[in-house]
This record gives C-alpha cells, sequence and structure tokens, in this order.
C-alpha cells in the first residue's frame, strides 16, 4: 500500500495549520485562552494558552500521519493489507478533516465566531458514514478494521462482523448528522454522537464472540 502522496500532503496541511496558528495566537492579548476539550454538555471544559491550543490539532495530525504512515508496514497479514487500503484512507483522511474542524472550531471565538461542539459532532457524523462505507471491504489485519479475537482468527467472522459494523456506523453518522440539524442543544447532540458511537463500535464487537460461540457450538 502506498502511502507517501498522502503523508506529504499531510504534513503539508500540519505546517499550514501551525502557519495559521501562530497568526492567529498573534491577534489575541498576552495570556487569551482557547477552548482544546468540549464536555457531554457541549461547553468547553479545558482550556489552553492561544498558541498552545491551536498548534494542538496541527501536532496530533503529525502523529496521526506517522502512525496511519507505519501501519502498512508493520502489518503481519501483509497479504491482506491490500484489500484493507481503502479503510486506512478513508480513517486517515477523516481524521485530516477532524483535526481542521477542530482547530477552526478553537480559532473561532478570535473571529467572533462561538461554533460549539457542533463542527465536531458533524465531523464525527460524516466520518462515520465514510468508514461504514468501506468497512465491510477490509480483511482480517492487526491495526485495520474491528480487531476481536474472534475476528482476525476467522474471515468468516471478520467479514459477517464488519458487514454488520458498516450498517451501524452508517446508521450512526446519519443519526449524528440529524441531530446537528436539530434545534436541540449542544449537550444533546454531543450525547446522540458519544452514543451513537459507542454503539457502533461496541455491538459489532459483541457479535462477533456470538459468531463465534454459535459455530463452536455448531461444531
Amino acid at each position: 500500500m502506498k502511502v507517501r502522496n498522502l503523508l506529504i500532503a499531510s504534513l503539508a496541511l500540519a505546517a499550514l495549520m501551525a502557519a495559521f496558528a501562530f497568526y492567529t495566537a498573534s491577534r489575541v492579548p498576552p495570556g487569551t485562552e482557547l477552548p482544546t476539550h468540549w464536555g457531554l454538555n457541549g461547553e468547553p471544559d479545558r482550556m489552553r494558552p492561544a498558541l498552545q491550543a491551536l498548534m494542538l490539532p496541527a501536532g496530533l495530525l503529525v502523529l496521526i500521519s506517522g502512525f496511519f504512515a507505519i501501519v502498512p508496514r508493520l502489518e503481519p497479514l501483509q497479504d491482506r493489507l491490500q484489500s484493507s487500503a481503502p479503510l486506512l484512507r478513508a480513517a486517515w483522511i477523516g481524521m485530516i478533516a477532524l483535526m481542521v474542524l477542530i482547530q477552526i472550531t478553537a480559532a473561532g471565538p478570535v473571529y467572533g465566531f462561538d461554533f460549539g461542539a457542533r463542527p465536531i459532532v458533524l465531523a464525527v457524523g460524516v466520518l462515520l458514514l465514510v468508514i461504514g462505507n468501506v468497512l465491510p471491504k477490509s480483511r482480517p489485519g492487526f491495526f485495520v478494521g474491528i480487531r476481536t479475537p474472534w475476528t482476525i482468527t476467522d474471515t468468516d467472522i471478520w467479514i459477517a462482523t464488519h458487514r454488520l459494523g458498516g450498517k451501524l456506523m452508517m446508521l450512526a453518522g446519519a443519526a449524528i448528522l440529524v441531530a446537528t440539524l436539530l434545534p436541540i442543544g449542544d449537550a444533546a447532540r454531543v450525547m446522540v454522537m458519544v452514543t451513537c458511537a459507542a454503539g457502533a463500535g461496541l455491538v459489532p464487537a459483541v457479535y462477533s464472540w456470538w459468531l463465534w460461540h454459535r459455530n463452536k457450538v455448531d461444531a
């Protein structure tokens, strides 16, 4: 799997984000703090000095890109990696978009905007839709997909689990997108996001165990 072009683009974007961070931080008085985390009520619950808050997404993007770039070299099941390449790329690009939105959301107050948690909730919804669409195409691996002892060791269980997981993630993404459009508070939107994301991740994992247990009993 080739990652060079995507890695270069990610690092170039991280450099642009760093430049934006320095420019934005220069527009506020020394000691100004900006949000770096939003709680379940949709309100900022963690603040940092402006430059630190704005550089954090750029730094995370570098780390995330490094991780995604090295995964293909670490994967023991190289013969199946190419089948999971669309999922790896989708997750990588999705994380890039999420880091950009987090930085924009944190910078909003400097430019007179108070976005709240809505842009981040929206990004998570889109990310789940995209990943859910490509998830069923993946094949067993140690770094990509729904990795449980039962999916990694049985291709049939992997395929069945990822088909269900793909549907649930797309449903979760759609529910989150709808929540961003409804006239509800940020707290409700965040709760919808957390509940849907947790359900889309947990249910397939339990389902993979159930398939393994059923096969064991039938054997």
